[in-house]
């Protein structure tokens, strides 16, 4: 079945990792996909050659999701290509862990920048695309970390802890127009964010999930598709969870 045929889906990093496979999801459901990605090229153009078989349904656009003015410059471009968007993906993040006091400005702002200062432009933007309709999806990709917190993730536990805030604020600002605002919380999946931990890191985290293993990027895309459907229309404001019982 092609749940999603004829919507138009934006996602946040797209390129690579849960962002990839949530794309490659919307494809397989017959959804047109415009993706976003910070800087990597190279990983841009090796998706659309892996998804070459979505010609025509699938477009990369780099974008600093951090930039207003080139948040707003690209959603332009949608809207004149498409007028509306039906669901948006905040997907884009990153991590630099350092211990608070060892914590310089740049890596506080810039974690900060783009998870969170980036969401809140990405959903300023599309709100005002799904208005023409009085129907949309806002999914925005979260983590454990802003509720449990890491030891070396304060910049990061309170960029995702803003983004559940401003998750619950804004869908009640959107659900008279039918546009649901959620998050998906995935915990430890096996993607290239965690690339920089130690074997003996990854075997300790792995202690610390109860089902004793990482999650995969399709469970994750499962969620989400599952909220950007018409059977989540009455969830709104929520969290839900895809971490193994973390």
């Amino acid at each position: 079945m092609e749940e999603f045929n004829g919507q138009t889906v934006v996602i946040s990093g797209a390129s690579r990792g849960i962002g990839k496979a949530v794309s490659t999801a919307f494809l397989k459901q017959g959804a047109t996909v415009i993706g976003i990605y910070a800087g990597n090229r190279d990983a841009a153009d090796a998706f659309l050659k892996e998804a070459s078989e979505f010609n025509g349904t699938l477009q990369l656009h780099q974008c600093d999701v951090a930039d207003a003015d080139q948040v707003e410059r690209f959603f332009q471009k949608v809207e004149e290509e498409f007028d509306t968007i039906d669901i948006l993906i905040n997907n884009a993040g990153i991590r630099r862990d350092k211990l608070l006091a060892l914590m310089d400005q740049e890596s506080w702002q810039k974690v900060i920048d783009i998870n969170l200062t980036g969401t809140f432009c990405m959903c300023r933007s599309a709100v005002l695309l799904m208005m023409k309709q009085k129907y949309g999806r806002i999914i925005n990709i979260t983590s454990p970390v802003a509720t449990i917190g890491f030891a070396g993730q304060t910049n990061y536990g309170a960029s995702k802890a803003g983004q559940i805030g401003l998750t619950r604020s804004l869908c009640k600002e959107t659900a008279r127009k039918k546009i649901t605002v959620n998050c998906v919380s995935p915990g430890f999946i096996d993607t290239e964010l965690i690339d920089d931990l130690s074997p003996e890191q990854l075997k300790e985290y792995k202690k610390v999930v109860p089902m004793r293993r990482f999650g995969k990027v399709t469970e994750v895309a499962d969620a989400v598709l599952f909220l950007a459907s018409r059977k989540a229309s009455y969830i709104t404001g929520t969290v839900l969870d895809v971490n193994g019982g973390l």
